[in-house]
């Protein structure tokens, strides 16, 4: 069983040719995540397939929807959620860009003039940063400002309200797994704050603060956040950010619990967080994150603790990325925002995988490369490296490796582990041969004339 069909099991389209063809163009999407849809199909009645399988949400009916398309992924997701005690469920929006292409139904971006439409995800990851699943999305289109430059619509902001309340919903499925709700500055919102504690906190949340509040005595929440001695002191490495070098970090935290007014009239409880980089490079803005939650912290440990959760959230941007650069939907030209529905649904599972593999190969280096790859691929993984298959299955790191240097990752002794681009590169020569190897296996079953 290939690792798409293992996750669309279960995949119910209203008809057995399309959970079929569902989990080949899965298969061909991934295997080649940066190409075309033509140029991942291979030849002119794959491509055609695919584009009649996207044609069903224009079907009259019964259109296909994106949410029926992700249904097994979401399923097997909170199935590797419920194996550990905490999962946290990240959220932020992103913008895919489509000016120029007639696509039917788009509506305007950041700026006026520009087309496109919002992916607004759940992206599940473990606190040690292991990629589980996309457990929920939204996605939609701006509507055109009227003539008094206001947007007609219903208000984007509840996104982040509605994202906290599904998650919430899940809760009763996973009774020995904790939920955390992670999520930058947009969501600072106290209307969020408060649907949570009306509901009884059945999952945390966690946010980076954007408005520094005016508290009921008069007093500021930042302020009265980092008053006093600092708990401790963290040091880690910041990664590399475009524009921004990697660079050792240390910061003083300090955490309080402090009440909010609750835009209702009452106050809400929260604790704030504080973390401060001390002795900056010069020339280099400090590093500070203010973060709030719901959870009280009774020390400098579970302060440190939520501080290494939310340094988790830069994992849904890596999704993005991977999605946007590596898979890069934004090239796609199907015609309507139904057909691109349908189609960022099957590579945001791709996207998701292409993520997983890396994280996996260095949370878990020594897993079996077996328990991710086919034994075909993982020898031609050596073999297109001109290098002899190791006699016994090599690790998932090892593996791993191999396939990021046939993309172009040098391997050498301070280069790090590899990342996604070099990666999904490995993977589209990867596949070539897989595929070319299939062939002949087939050829020679069939005896020595079709050789």
């Amino acid at each position: 069983m290939t690792w798409a069909e293992a996750e669309f099991a279960g995949a119910d389209l209203g008809d057995k040719r399309l959970n079929r063809r569902l989990i080949k163009l899965t298969e061909s999407f991934a295997d080649k995540p940066t190409a075309s849809i033509p140029g991942a199909c291979g030849d002119g009645s794959e491509t055609a397939a695919t584009y009649r399988f996207f044609d069903q949400a224009n079907n009259a009916k019964r259109p296909l929807e994106w949410e029926t398309i992700l249904a097994p992924h979401i399923e097997h997701t909170h199935e590797r959620m419920r194996q550990h005690p905490i999962a946290l469920c990240l959220q932020d929006t992103t913008e895919l860009d489509f000016h120029g292409q007639g696509i039917e139904g788009l509506g305007p971006l950041s700026f006026e003039a520009q087309r496109g439409m919002y992916l607004h995800p759940t992206y599940v990851v473990t606190p040690e940063r292991e990629p589980l699943g996309v457990t929920d999305a939204w996605m939609w289109t701006r509507q055109p400002k009227a003539a008094d430059g206001k947007r007609p619509g219903p208000c984007e902001s509840l996104r982040w309200i509605e994202g906290y309340e599904r998650i919430a919903q899940t809760v009763v499925t996973m009774p020995e797994t904790r939920l955390v709700y992670v999520a930058d500055r947009e969501s600072d919102i106290v209307g969020l704050m408060r649907r949570a504690r009306d509901l009884g906190y059945p999952a945390d949340w966690l946010i980076r603060s954007q408005h520094n509040r005016t508290l009921p005595d008069g007093g500021k929440l930042w302020a009265e956040a980092s008053a006093g001695e600092p708990l401790g002191e963290i040091e880690f490495t910041l990664p590399a950010r475009p524009g921004q070098a990697e660079r050792r970090l240390r910061q003083a935290v300090w955490a309080a619990r402090i009440a909010i007014p609750d835009g209702v009239g009452g106050v809400l409880e929260v604790t704030c967080v504080v973390a401060r980089e001390i002795d900056p490079p010069a020339g280099v803005k400090p590093v500070e994150w203010r973060l709030l939650t719901n959870r009280v912290v009774s020390d400098f440990a579970a302060a440190v603790e939520l501080i290494s959760w939310y340094r988790c959230r830069w994992e849904i941007e890596i999704f993005f990325n991977v999605l946007k650069n590596g898979c890069r939907v934004e090239a796609l030209q199907l015609g309507s925002v139904a057909k691109l529905e349908l189609a960022l649904a099957v590579y945001r599972v791709v996207a998701w995988r292409l993520a997983r593999l890396v994280r996996l190969g260095r949370t878990h280096p020594d897993l079996t490369a077996s328990a991710l790859f086919t034994e075909t691929e993982w020898k031609g993984a050596y073999i297109l490296a001109k290098k002899k298959p190791p006699v016994e299955t090599p690790t998932l790191r090892e593996v791993i490796r191999q396939i990021a240097m046939l993309g172009g990752f040098l391997g050498r002794k301070g280069d790090g582990e590899p990342g996604v681009k070099t990666l999904w590169l490995g993977f589209a020569r990867l596949r070539d041969f897989v595929q070319g190897a299939e062939h002949m296996r087939l050829l020679h079953e069939s005896g020595p004339s079709c050789l």
